[in-house]
């Protein structure tokens, strides 16, 4: 499976953005997809995930302000992110997980930075 992630970039804070992460591959196998980030020296954390069934996890810092969506034709997920805030500027990394396999797949970061 391979991931190519696209979107990100600089807004000020209250602004949107929003990833896309299209999945190629042995997409069958995907379970899971959704998003960690990531800042240089601090651990990589769940911002959310979709499984195919369309069920969701969000980390609670984004709960209400990112919504991750799933398009299982087009084997893409979509993270759009609306009134950013700065904490949330990381680099961003689309992941997708074969449960029953137990492996995971990463697309390449991107950063995303919230600032005035």
């Amino acid at each position: 499976v391979q991931l190519q992630a696209s979107g990100g970039g600089s807004v000020q804070p209250g602004g949107s953005l929003r990833l896309s992460c299209a999945a190629s591959g042995s997409t069958f196998s995907i379970d899971l997809m959704g998003w960690y980030r990531q800042t240089p020296g601090e651990q990589r954390e769940l911002v959310a995930h979709v499984n195919r069934g369309g069920i969701t996890t969000y980390l609670d810092a984004v709960k209400g302000r990112f919504t991750i969506s799933r398009d299982n034709a087009k084997n893409t997920v979509y993270l759009q992110m609306n009134n950013l805030k700065p904490d949330d500027t990381h680099v961003y990394y689309c992941y997708a997980r074969n449960m029953m396999a137990g492996r995971t797949y990463w697309g390449q970061g991107t950063q995303v930075t919230v600032s005035s």
